[in-house]
């Protein structure tokens, strides 16, 4: 994986656990959400939620899979890369890139997540999304 900063303010590519690893300097600029309260804004926000892998490669100690969150955006969204947003009843879905590495008895110790925010954003329906 690469260590170069994202290419604009459209990365979503995060480090998930921190496996001793120091979070990036413009990472840290993000300040992100512990991953249980973005969860929760998610599952109170779409209704009839789905999820489906795609293409899955597993090298070495990596797996990488294709993801697909989908449902239905009912309730405000507290947690959208834009801040909350109010629902628009139209069925929405996360594209994303997930990368687990695994250590040597099969844990996961690492996941890296890239979310194309910017297809999310004209979907969710706020404004120059």
């Amino acid at each position: 994986m690469p260590n170069s900063a994202p290419s604009g303010a459209d990365s979503g590519t995060t480090s998930v656990t921190g496996a001793g690893r120091q979070t990036p300097p413009y990472y840290r600029a993000l300040k992100p959400l512990p991953l249980t309260a973005y969860f929760d804004s998610v599952r109170e926000a779409f209704d009839d939620r789905a999820i489906r892998r795609g293409i899955v490669v597993a090298e070495g100690d990596h797996l990488a899979c294709q993801t697909w969150i989908e449902g239905t955006f009912a309730r405000e969204f507290t947690q959208s890369p834009a801040g909350p947003l109010p629902p628009n009843g139209k069925r929405i879905v996360f594209d994303l890139i997930n990368i687990f590495r695994f250590d040597d008895q099969g844990r996961l110790i690492e996941e890296w997540v890239h979310t194309d925010n910017r297809s999310l954003l004209r979907q969710l329906g706020p404004e120059g999304g």
